[in-house]
């Protein structure tokens, strides 16, 4: 299996479907320009200023040729975008930090970006702060399904059924998505992979010059580091695991939506708690005396927008229930979204109000972002082909117990008529390795609930400790305001110090 900041990578944490647009092999880099072949020097990156308002004014980017194919090292190479904010006091660096993104998505360079300047106060000049753009993100190479427009709203891409829990429009696009991959994507497409993300890491440590690295890893980006920490246990320093999803590798990608459903249900009681708290009478932002209220209205509100759309004050893009239903899930990732979804849920009360959508809602995703979303998950491993009468029971059940995500976590998704079969098995979570893994997990988390975090820990085994942290929301090391987790985190990267066993925070 993303920080209320960044909202619409938060919102993409995990959803699938779609395509990208623009790269093909024609933007490949040939082989003979950069590729190391056997015995050949690694590149070297010419690193240049890139620095961004609000974050660190150090900050460099570099591209990092990789093999398209690691099983052909010599062939053709496609970039990865790189980015580093190099340590300010070089007599207390200890070494390389990578900060991995979530998503399937999100982007690395931006992260550090958004992160940089507070990684930099905490660990004091201790680490070379380092992140990359996966294949397919940002700054990488990317590739295209050629979707329409109209299936690259989110809304489109998670899975949400129809008003009266019908899937048959899901089947049909999910057909039609898998088909424009398979005929557009080439060898681009479904080189995006986790295995390749973590090859393609470590493919940095070495241009770094790195004989251990160290990271934190968040969302769908714990995953990819406890897959890297795996494969190579000898190269990890200090490993940070940031809301971690279940790693059960016959669940892989599909558990992860699965539990949004259990996710949603564990964390709206904070969001009604808030909405329902006397001092949103001051901003005219509560919506019930009694936190109990809030949900019925919601699901009421939704209802009536299943019956008639709202128009929106973006011109031809009206608030549907599921759009209503997606806003909460977006804002269910930090405290700091629930003043935008209480004020939309205030303005959806006056018959006369024009709503105004969130970000996210108001346009599609660009092709190149929608198709490393869903290559990522579909690539990674082979999805049960359920027939229309199975896909819909299961929808219906989950529907009704799980009212809030109304039957999407569970929904049909292109990797059930995904054309091309997983190139290697899922990576198998173990404690085989060094004991240098700490864990931190939300007791509330909408995306990857503490029950599923709870089985990256069991797999981890002696490798890890879990610090359980006594709040509500998805990612939390400088991301959702709790100082004991800061601290903790911050201890440990810098120092080596664990808690001795699994323990709490609180703030």
């Amino acid at each position: 299996m993303t920080n209320s900041r960044n909202r619409r990578n938060k919102a993409l944490l995990l959803a699938l479907c779609a395509a990208t647009a623009a790269t093909t092999l024609s933007a490949v880099v040939p082989a003979a320009a950069t590729a190391p072949g056997a015995g050949a020097p690694l590149p070297r990156l010419a690193w240049h200023p890139c620095a961004k308002p609000g974050g660190p004014a150090t900050q460099e980017c570099a591209d990092l040729p990789v093999p398209l194919d690691y099983a052909n090292p010599a062939g053709p190479q496609i970039t990865v975008a790189v980015s580093r904010v190099r340590s300010e006091r070089p007599a207390a660096r200890r070494g390389t930090l990578v900060v991995i993104p979530g998503g399937p998505g999100g982007s690395g360079v931006q992260r550090l970006t958004q992160k940089g300047a507070a990684l930099q106060k905490q660990l004091a000049g201790a680490y070379d702060l380092v992140a990359f753009d996966p294949r397919g993100v940002g700054g990488s190479t990317t590739a295209s399904c050629g979707l329409a427009p109209g299936d690259r709203y989110l809304t489109s891409l998670r899975a949400w059924p129809a008003p009266n829990g019908d899937i048959s429009e899901n089947i049909t696009r999910s057909e039609r998505v898998a088909e424009a991959c398979a005929r557009n994507g080439g060898p681009v497409l479904r080189s995006f992979t986790t295995a390749n993300e973590v090859a393609d890491m470590d493919r940095l440590r070495e241009v770094l010059g790195e004989r251990k690295i160290s990271a934190w890893g968040v969302s769908y980006g714990t995953y990819v580091g406890a897959v890297y920490a795996q494969k190579h246990p000898e190269r990890t320093d200090r490993w940070v695991l940031d809301s971690s999803g279940d790693p059960d590798p016959t669940r892989l990608a599909r558990g992860w939506l699965a539990n949004m459903g259990q996710g949603a249900d564990d964390r709206f009681p904070d969001f009604a708690a808030w909405a329902a708290h006397p001092d949103r009478d001051r901003d005219g932002l509560r919506l019930a005396a009694d936190p109990r209220d809030v949900e019925p209205q919601l699901l009421a509100l939704a209802a009536s927008l299943d019956r008639v759309p709202r128009p929106s004050t973006t011109p031809g893009v009206p608030l549907t229930g599921n759009g209503l239903r997606q806003a909460v899930q977006n804002a269910l990732y930090g405290d700091s979204a629930f003043p935008a979804l209480a004020k939309l849920l205030v303005s959806l009360r006056d018959p006369a109000a024009t709503p105004v959508l969130p970000p996210e809602l108001a346009q599609p995703l660009r092709d190149e972002d929608a198709a490393q979303l869903v290559a990522v998950l579909c690539n990674d491993v082979a999805w049960p082909r359920e027939g229309a009468a199975a896909g819909q029971r299961a929808v219906d059940e989950d529907r009704a117990r799980h009212p809030l995500t109304a039957g999407m976590p569970v929904n049909v998704l292109p990797c059930a008529y995904w054309k091309d079969a997983p190139e290697q098995k899922p990576t198998r979570i173990t404690a085989n390795g060094p004991s240098d893994i700490l864990m931190v997990q939300s007791r509330r988390d909408p995306s990857t609930p503490h029950s599923k975090g709870l089985k990256m820990r069991e797999a981890l085994g002696d490798r890890a400790v879990l610090v359980t942290v006594e709040q509500g929301g998805h990612g939390l090391y400088l991301g959702n305001g709790n100082a004991c987790t800061d601290r903790t985190v911050t201890t440990f990267l810098t120092t080596g110090r664990r808690p001795a066993h699994d323990t709490d925070c609180a703030n």
